[in-house]
């Protein structure tokens, strides 16, 4: 009622153009692949790499959490674990979640703070038949 006809109507012929209307859709398709799609490729690559990678002797992780020395490669899709003595399963390449090398080291932190409880109570014991 108080707008007047000149102010209610639109300018004609400002419409941008299709490159205005594309433009934030190739910025946000070129965002995604930067942001998830390459990032997800390469972690993929690797994983293939590291099953393709699977030896005789190495110590394999599961998907289930089972641990296991891998005693023989049966073909591209299976494996044979040991996780026990005398207990031998077969397992799906696929389900490896993670792959031990034979010659990777364990961490040595884990037992020194056992060998040196061992030695504290060695040297309180003696300590203690000292003094008797």
């Amino acid at each position: 009622m108080f707008i007047t006809p000149a102010y209610a109507q639109t300018a004609g012929g400002v419409g941008g153009g299709i490159f205005e209307l594309l433009f934030p859709l190739i910025l946000v398709a070129g965002i995604m692949w930067f942001l998830v799609l390459r990032p997800q490729r390469q972690q993929q690559k690797t994983r293939e790499e590291m099953l393709s990678n699977v030896r005789r002797s190495d110590t394999v992780i599961t998907g289930g959490g089972i641990i296991g020395k891998v005693t023989k490669v049966i073909d591209d899709t299976e494996l044979e674990v040991q996780i026990a003595t005398d207990v031998k399963v077969k397992i799906l390449r696929s389900m490896v979640a993670d792959v031990r090398v034979k010659g990777a080291p364990v961490k040595a932190d884990n037992d020194k703070p056992a060998k040196d409880a061992k030695s504290a109570r060695a040297t309180k014991a003696t300590k203690a038949d000292k003094t008797k």
